[in-house]
């Protein structure tokens, strides 16, 4: 495979703020976790935030924010300033979030509910939109190998269609001249490169941009980073 679709010969950029922890203390139990000194994250998922370089004073829109790890990542790169709509279906992860967010001294962000519907939470124009959908969840099976076991073709299948869906339903969110990443913790053509290519085709207003300096698309691979497996791709919406 070429660079642009995978990580394989291409050196991938440190994550300027991390640390890898070898130890056996529960850093969750630390007094400096407790203050908010520090987030505990996958390295393949601060990679997904340093790819969409979300700047201080933009508006941006975390669409499946989950429980909040990534946006804090991109609320930390833009300096507590601006504004970043955080959204997800279930209100509990939503709680979590507000919970982190509080710990970690980050306030530059407000919640909805949004389940991946045409019907969208805001009428809001972004400078910049992440799309961390839904997935199979194969590249987390280094961490979670009772998966492998769960996982069905017929998953991969419902979850593609999901994903085209949520993308296509958020594209006219991004303003002229705005960012959109799609990023999945899954290796699977039909979730990744499937995805990427059914939705440039529907959209040809949004031209591929580059990912982490290396290419349109970026595969990473658990064996190559020690870290869970990632597809990224993103594009820029025509000015």
């Amino acid at each position: 495979c070429t660079p642009d679709t995978r990580s394989e010969g291409v050196s991938l950029p440190a994550a300027p703020d991390a640390l890898r922890f070898t130890g056996t203390q529960d850093l969750f139990l630390t007094p400096a976790f407790h203050r908010g000194a520090f987030e505990i994250q996958d390295l393949a998922s601060q990679l997904v935030g340093l790819a969409c370089a979300p700047q201080p004073g933009q508006t941006w829109w975390d669409a499946c924010a989950g429980e909040g790890g990534k946006l804090l990542h991109l609320a930390d790169q833009m300096a507590n300033k601006g504004l970043i709509w955080a959204t997800d279906r279930s209100e509990r992860r939503i709680m979590v979030l507000r919970r982190r967010a509080a710990r970690a001294k980050l306030f530059n962000f407000r919640t909805a509910g949004w389940d991946g519907s045409a019907r969208l939470p805001s009428k809001t124009k972004f400078d910049g939109v992440l799309l961390d959908a839904p997935c199979s969840g194969v590249g987390t099976w280094q961490r979670n190998p009772h998966a492998r076991w769960t996982t069905t073709a017929r998953d991969v299948a419902e979850l593609a269609a999901s994903q085209t869906s949520m993308l296509g339903h958020i594209a006219p969110s991004v303003k002229p001249g705005g960012r959109l990443v799609y990023a999945v913790c899954t290796l699977t053509r039909s979730e990744t490169h499937a995805v990427a290519d059914a939705f440039a085709a529907a959209h040809p207003q949004f031209q591929p941009e580059s990912v982490l300096g290396i290419g349109p698309r970026v595969t990473i691979w658990p064996h190559e980073v020690n870290a869970n497996g990632m597809f990224i791709a993103a594009w820029r919406r025509a000015a």
